[in-house]
């Protein structure tokens, strides 16, 4: 049995680096190897899906259902929370895989912080959490959209949404 050596690994997706034992069989031909397992232990393997860099990956990937997120070189999807209800734009942040997987895990937002270089739930100090109702992939799945339902503010400044500026003709930025 094949074990990849995870870059994170929680319930609901680890994201794999190439193994030699894996690479050796031939059956690494790409970047990415999603791995659920069964449970909340590291080597439990339940299902592994074997993902390759060919036409048939970007295929399945653009039109198939098996969610195969496209991280980024660091690890990461871009996030945005959009209002359920009204359809506003909350918030844009990051996600790596374990903040993927706990955010279907508990129901709420979750997010790597760049800055802090961790993960962390939205509203864990404020109260102010966005509880998940639908994440949506984009085509390529390098993006997702996470409907929620805000328990108050979704920007740190207070303000409902963090876009509550725009840039005027002149480059100056007015509140809306």
């Amino acid at each position: 049995m094949w074990f990849p050596q995870t870059t994170q690994s929680l319930s609901g997706i680890a994201v794999a680096r190439e193994s030699p034992l894996f690479s050796g069989h031939g059956f690494w031909a790409g970047s990415v190897v999603i791995v659920q397992q069964i449970a909340r232990t590291r080597h439990t393997l339940r299902k592994v899906i074997i993902i390759s860099a060919s036409d048939s990956e970007t295929q399945q990937r653009e039109q198939g259902a098996v969610f195969m997120p496209k991280f980024d070189s660091a690890g990461l999807v871009t996030a945005v929370a959009v209002d359920h209800q009204t359809g506003a734009l909350l918030m844009l942040a990051h996600m790596d895989a374990e903040a993927i997987a706990r955010t279907r895990e508990t129901g709420f937002a979750h997010f790597h912080s760049r800055s802090r270089g961790r993960l962390w739930m939205k509203g864990e100090s404020s109260g102010h959490v966005l509880k998940v109702i639908e994440i949506r992939v984009d085509c390529d799945q390098d993006a997702l959209e996470l409907r929620v339902e805000p328990a108050g503010p979704a920007c740190h400044t207070m303000a409902p949404t963090c876009f509550f500026r725009r840039m005027t003709p002149e480059g100056t930025l007015e509140r809306i």
